[in-house]
């Protein structure tokens, strides 16, 4: 579950979403203060939109809004409040993770791309990455399906070049780091940095 919220710009409403995937046909519920965005050929709610937010939940966030245990509980209140059938199965755990690259293969249709595979501590992933300086040994960040990158980027499970790919390997630069070089490449982390550990970008 992602979650934005940008009163200056977009109003007092807190924009939820609870799938990466793009809607392809949007049926809009109204129940009070909450719309519904579903999916209408299946009835899946992908979205929904929670309009005088501030009567509801304590933010004064711009743009991404961190999703914590009290937030969710206010998203549910609100949710009980305007009568509103939306279940938030909400998981918690890092976006933004160290990972080791096992292995690094050239993509068979792409000669700047490779596939990588990549432990993040409770899975691998298979990544497929056109940073240049990417090697099997090195420890790297990793944004998993549902990380929204600083650019507002949100990530999702992609295809490249025939290649299925499940997660970004990240630069300085896309994590916002500050004096990140200009040159391409991911970043790449110290070797006793943990696999599986939340990353924390440096503050500025």
């Amino acid at each position: 579950m992602n979650v934005f919220y940008n009163k200056e710009h977009v109003g007092d409403v807190l924009l939820v979403q609870l799938a990466t995937e793009s809607i392809v046909n949007t049926v809009v519920e109204r129940a009070g203060d909450i719309a519904i965005l579903k999916e209408a050929q299946t009835g899946e709610i992908k979205a929904f939109n929670l309009f005088n937010a501030s009567q509801y939940v304590q933010t004064d966030a711009r743009g991404l809004v961190e999703v914590t245990p009290e937030l969710v509980e206010q998203l549910a209140a609100a949710i009980e409040k305007n009568g509103a059938n939306i279940s938030l199965d909400v998981d918690f755990s890092p976006k933004f993770v160290v990972g080791f690259v096992a292995t690094k293969e050239k993509h068979p249709n792409a000669d700047k791309l490779s596939i990588c595979s990549v432990n993040v501590g409770d899975e691998t992933l298979q990544i497929v990455c056109g940073a240049p300086n990417v090697e099997a040994g090195q420890k790297v960040v990793v944004a998993k399906i549902g990380a929204v990158m600083p650019s507002g980027m949100l990530i999702k499970e992609g295809n490249l070049r025939g290649v299925d790919s499940f997660g970004m390997l990240c630069s300085a630069r896309e994590l916002a780091v500050p004096n990140a070089p200009s040159e391409k490449g991911i970043l790449v982390l110290p070797e006793d940095a943990i696999v599986g550990s939340a990353f924390e970008s440096p503050s500025k």
